[in-house]
Order: structure tokens, then sequence, then C-alpha cells
């Protein structure tokens, strides 16, 4: 079987999310990376050093410069003609791009896989994570969305794939980029943060958050997330929210202070590998599913901690 993925990148380097889809894709046959995007040479070039991947497909037009999923669709489906599947991680982006692929080839999409059983066969979460589903597809062309947490993250040197340049149909005139505001921040992104320190609703205001939670992440050098309850009450921007509706992570180490365990953030974060949950409820749902416990007031336990490191 002959696969094509997403590379995600910013024109000079690939995205952390990548690496996980060329994982998934290698389980399925050869590996064909496509980078889209404008003076997007170097990224190219550091997509055809990972491991793993057989040949850089690349597309530089200002078309692509911003991703934008009007134009990259079909772009992708040009190129699908000779490709038996189509595979983007499952980030803000590749869910963008997925689905118009998916509907101009005419077949269903399988989002969010956490394992590929066979060529035709994966499983997935549905109910928020409480049950994993097997999912068959009879289509002719596949259209997959990877969970980047499920997945080991494939080496980013030791490949040597040819890079080859691609022309596609450039601007749809479908929609255009007025602009962006990225949030900027000294601590590790999320998705790629090896600790995590995140607040729930228990922390009352955001100048507390800010009080009780950035020290112990400081002391920590860890990224910080927060609950859906932390971020709808203004605590915290919305890139810090961690859970079903949020960023998916699975760091080494994740400390949930204040956090109930709602089952829309466990589905964000269960799969990391050592949970400690700080709740005075000793009946929190966290507490279900951390490997360290500990009940009491968050506002005299984690300054305590936090002197101690």
């Amino acid at each position: 079987m002959k696969t094509l993925i997403w590379v995600e990148h910013d024109n000079a380097s690939v995205k952390d999310a990548t690496y996980a889809v060329v994982t998934a894709a290698q389980r399925l046959g050869e590996v064909t990376a496509l980078v889209a995007g404008a003076n997007c040479d170097a990224a190219a070039q550091a997509a055809a050093q990972i491991a793993g991947v057989g040949k850089v497909l690349e597309a530089d037009d200002p078309a692509y410069a911003n991703e934008l999923a009007e134009n990259v669709a079909p772009l992708i489906v040009q190129l699908m003609a000779d490709y038996d599947a189509f595979l983007a991680p499952a980030t803000t982006t590749g869910k963008n791009i997925a689905p118009r692929v998916a509907a101009l080839l005419d077949v269903m999409q399988i989002s969010d896989i956490l394992s590929v059983e066979d060529g035709k066969t994966f499983t997935r979460p549905i109910y928020a994570g409480n049950a994993i589903a097997t999912v068959e597809s009879s289509d002719p062309k596949l259209v997959i969305t990877v969970r980047g947490t499920a997945f080991a993250k494939a080496a980013a040197s030791g490949g040597s794939a040819s890079v080859e340049a691609v022309s596609g149909p450039g601007d749809a005139g479908l929609s255009s980029f007025v602009g962006s505001e990225i949030a900027k921040s000294e601590r590790p992104e999320l998705t790629s943060a090896k600790i995590i320190v995140s607040g729930g609703r228990a922390l009352k205001d955001a100048a507390t958050f800010e009080q009780v939670i950035i020290p112990l992440a400081d002391k920590l050098g860890a990224g910080v997330g927060a609950s859906r309850a932390a971020v709808d009450a203004g605590y915290v921007p919305n890139d810090f929210q961690v859970g079903q509706t949020g960023k998916i992570v699975a760091p080494e180490v994740y400390i949930a202070i204040g956090i109930s365990g709602a089952i829309q953030h466990l589905a964000g974060m269960k799969d990391s590998k050592t949970i400690i949950a700080i709740n005075k409820d000793e009946d929190a749902p966290i507490f279900q599913v951390a490997d360290i416990g500990l009940v009491g007031d968050l506002f005299n336990l984690v300054p305590e901690l936090t002197g101690k490191l």
C-alpha cells in the first residue's frame, strides 16, 4: 500500500505532530511525505531526513503559504491518484484539511486512530475515550487522521528521501489569509512537553492560577495546562486547554491540581506516563486514573511542594 502523509510545518521546520503520523503510515506501507508551502525548501529537506520516509513531494506555491485547507485539499486529491491512503495529524490543521479531502474523494474519513490493525482496520476512541471502536473501511481510498499520543515518534534524522517538486491547482479563490495571533511562551508547547502542570476551576481566578500554578511549572520546566472549566472561567487562554475539546497530551508527568477529572478532561491526558493528582475531594474521579494522589488543600500543598523543589 502506498501512503501519502501531510507534513505540518512552518515553511522552515517540521512540526512535532508529523513524526507520529510517519510511524502510523509505515504500518500501512511505503511512505511519501507532502510538504506544501511557500519558500518551504528547508521544511522539505527536514522531512527528507525523517526515518521511514521514502520520498518527499514539495509543492512550493504562494497559494499554500498559510496551509489554507481550501487550497491544499485539491492538491492532495490530485496526488491521491497514485496513492492508496492519506494520513494527517489530528491537529487543528490536519482536522481542517482531511475532511475536505475525504469529501472530494467521496470516501468516509477515519478520525483520530489509535492503532493500525491491518491495511483496512483501525481502532479509534468513542464516547470521550470511554470505549474503543474497531473500524474496517471498504472504501477504495483511505483518509485518516492520527492521534499523535498513540504512536511513537519517528526519528527526525536517519532518513535520506529524495525530494520531488510537484504543482497543484493553486489558489482556489474560496478563502484568504487575513492574519494570525500566535501565543508565544518560553515554556514548552503542551503537545510536546515532557512535564505538564494543569490547574482547574478550584483555583478561583486568574490571579490565583498565576500565583499557584506558574511557580511550580517554572521550577519543573513544565508546560502549563488547564481544564475546560478553568478556561471558560477566564483563568487562562484557550490554548492552555487539555481535554476532548482542547489538546490531547501524553507527557512523562502530568500534574493535575484542583481538577476533578471530568470524562472530557481525562480523554485528553489519561495516556500520560505518570499522573499526579492534588485535590481535596478524595472521591474525585481524577484519582481513578492517577498513579499518585494527594488529598488536601491545594493552596497549602502546592506552595509547599514548590518550595521544596
